[in-house]
């Protein structure tokens, strides 16, 4: 019984820990702090210690990132770009520096401290000297390649300045920020020209660099600090903080909080003295990071899958500041989610003013037991997203009413209800315009339909005036009709048209995430769209032949019959082929290197498992749950099941990582 509690709440948190992933990394667009997001994946930490049993490989502990959009070109590492493990306190810190002493004796003499930026990873590639390449973090191993609006930042140089001396090749990796005063300034203009605002710098360099078009890219006032280097052949350096001294003279920008300390209370003077000047910075941090200093003795430590042993992120104390709940609202979401809301008395943390946070759902209300007019302590950690902490109850001077989720949708009326086995509670109506706003601007977003200069703003403004009341009616926008909206004129209004038409032939995966339907990300999208050819046919599939698929269990294929079933969604889709939504089809996976081989996977991968998936399914071959006389290959990592005698008594041929990246050209993914 335990056991069954404990991976209900194990897998719970992994489909949360994945979306707020998913939003983070490819989206830019998080829901909760810092600190929040911390305590869930800790939380995760501790069960998957409590049940080694339950561990999966592609559990978000298992994994750096997440994995890059189809819209960039995959770029592999040399060398995984990993994570850091955390440390939150200074007894955890200590831990740390307690293995080190103990692995390494009194040989550890020094450890780097450098300011932890709340940027973009990205990975530079230069052979003899000159950039080749350059890549976000992604999953670790293969992330998404932006060389062109890499090129566009100026403290990035084309070429190592100095004497020549220059590795064959050298992976450097850095961050890439947007600082405070150069943040200020971007949302200025961009409030000027009537555009959405960014939340904060770390989400503006993040959508900045992730740009299709360099043009935009060069617009925005990007900065790149390095702090680490990848591969390097033939090896050049002994020490970290010989590297980032040679980093400076080859033209990057290395942060100049960074030091060496030979103790540890050198290490934990550091992290007070970070803290005393950490407003003070032009640049966000949100912690500070230790690094060994030798690389001989990181070595010795070695890593783990997710993070390295000779490293560790000590995040600040989360900002905390006490304010009042003035009411508590019900927001509507894209799928019709009512989430509560805290209307807060204004109070400024950090740097910003916080007035609204999320209270997430009514379990986590009646846990923290919040009321409207309670005393609360609200943090803020590392961006702007607040989170409320607790209620201050000894402070209530008079009886509080407790919040009751309203019975009907404040956006249109219709009935609110509860599913069995949920915790969130759901619009029924069928054209609730809260929920129409959340649809379209997912519609248009990067991963969907790609439409730029669809924000926030305008979609509201369509909606209000009922210019749009589904996604077919962008594809009848007039320009007079759009010109005479506020803040956007003619140019403008050319421009999103423009945007709207380049959208009208998107690939049929992007189509179908665009729809919106529940459970269907990306990754999904496209593969459906590989094996349904139109949305006709995919319209037209029946439960047993999405459940065939691998990846696509009952919960999410009842989803996608349900989603084609409803009336109103089929006349969506006849109005959007009336509107000329013509998608092209994926692209075929033809003469790849597994063409027609089935491959099935079994054991512990260093790499995630997903993306394992991927390069099978691009080099033309199909993943498989089960081991059957027509397996071409099983790849087998640690701990691997039965699933190999059952290969070894069929005669399938069982192979490791390594020959699977042989056999698919890429032994340096």
């Amino acid at each position: 019984m335990a056991s069954s509690k404990a991976a209900h709440e194990i897998q719970a948190l992994r489909d949360e820990i994945a979306e707020h992933n998913r939003r983070y990394y490819l989206l830019d667009a998080p829901l909760i702090s810092d600190a929040e997001y911390d305590r869930l994946l800790r939380r995760l930490e501790e069960l998957e210690k409590a049940h080694p049993g339950l561990v999966r490989a592609d559990s978000p502990t298992q994994r750096p990132g997440a994995p890059p959009l189809a819209s960039f070109a995959p770029s592999s590492h040399l060398r995984p770009m990993l994570s850091l493990a955390n440390a939150f306190d200074d007894g955890e810190l200590d831990e740390f520096l307690q293995r080190v002493g103990k692995t390494l004796g009194s040989e550890c003499r020094a450890f780097v401290i450098e300011p932890k930026l709340d940027g973009v990873a990205v990975n530079l590639l230069y052979t003899t000297g000159k950039l080749q390449s350059a890549a976000t973090r992604g999953d670790g191993t293969t992330g998404e390649e932006v060389t062109a609006n890499v090129k566009t930042i100026k403290s990035i140089p084309l070429r190592l300045a100095g004497d020549d001396r220059y590795p064959d090749t050298i992976e450097i990796r850095g961050e890439v920020v947007i600082t405070k005063s150069d943040f200020a300034g971007l949302n200025e203009r961009r409030d000027e020209e009537g555009m959405s605002v960014f939340a904060n710098p770390r989400n503006a360099a993040a959508g900045s660099l992730r740009q299709l078009d360099s043009r935009i890219t060069a617009r925005r006032p990007l900065e790149c600090f390095v702090h680490s280097v990848g591969a390097c052949e033939p090896p050049m350096f002994e020490r970290q903080s010989e590297f980032l001294a040679q980093a400076g003279r080859w033209g990057f920008r290395v942060h100049p909080s960074v030091r060496t300390v030979k103790t540890p209370e050198g290490v934990r003077q550091a992290y007070r003295d970070l803290v005393e000047i950490r407003d003070r910075l032009d640049v966000d941090i949100d912690g500070m990071v230790v690094k060994v200093d030798s690389f001989a003795d990181q070595r010795r430590l070695g890593e783990l899958s997710r993070s390295p042993r000779w490293a560790i992120a000590y995040k600040f104390k989360p900002r905390q500041a006490e304010t009042k709940i003035e009411r508590i609202v019900a927001s509507v979401g894209r799928l019709g989610t009512i989430t509560p809301v805290a209307e807060l008395e204004p109070v400024k943390l950090g740097g910003v003013v916080i007035s609204n946070a999320s209270l997430h759902n009514m379990d986590e209300i009646a846990r923290k037991d919040l009321r409207a007019g309670d005393a609360v302590i609200v943090e803020r950690a590392g961006d702007v997203i607040p989170y409320v902490v607790r209620s201050l109850p000894e402070k209530r001077v008079r009886r509080l009413r407790r919040f009751k989720m309203p019975s009907s949708c404040p956006a249109c009326g219709a009935n609110v209800v509860r599913l069995e086995g949920e915790v969130a509670y759901r619009c029924t109506g069928r054209s609730c315009p809260a929920q129409l706003k959340e649809t379209l601007r997912h519609f248009a977003s990067k991963n969907a339909m790609d439409i730029d200069g669809l924000g926030e703003k305008l979609v509201a403004a369509l909606v209000t005036t009922g210019m749009v009341h589904n996604f077919a009616d962008l594809y009848r926008l007039k320009l007079e009709d759009l010109a005479a909206l506020d803040r956007m004129g003619d140019k403008s209004a050319a421009n999103l048209l423009e945007a709207i038409e380049a959208s009208r032939g998107r690939p049929l995966g992007r189509l179908i995430n665009a729809l919106g339907i529940r459970h269907v990300g990306e990754t999904v999208a496209r593969r459906l769209a590989t094996r349904f050819p139109s949305l006709e046919e995919l319209a037209s599939a029946r439960v047993e032949e999405l459940t065939a698929m691998d990846g696509i269990g009952p919960e999410l294929a009842s989803s996608i019959t349900a989603f084609f079933s409803d009336p109103s969604n089929r006349r969506l889709l006849t109005a959007l082929r009336e509107a000329g939504i013509r998608p092209a089809p994926e692209a075929p996976r033809q003469g790849g290197a597994l063409e027609g081989k089935t491959l099935v996977l079994t054991g512990k991968l260093s790499m995630a498992r997903n993306h394992v998936k991927d390069m099978i399914h691009e080099a033309g071959g199909n993943v498989a749950s089960a081991v059957s006389g027509k397996t071409d290959y099983v790849v087998a990592g640690e701990a691997a099941s039965s699933k190999l005698k059952k290969a070894g008594d069929l005669g399938v041929p069982i192979i490791d990582e390594r020959k699977l990246l042989a056999l698919l050209g890429r032994e340096s993914a």
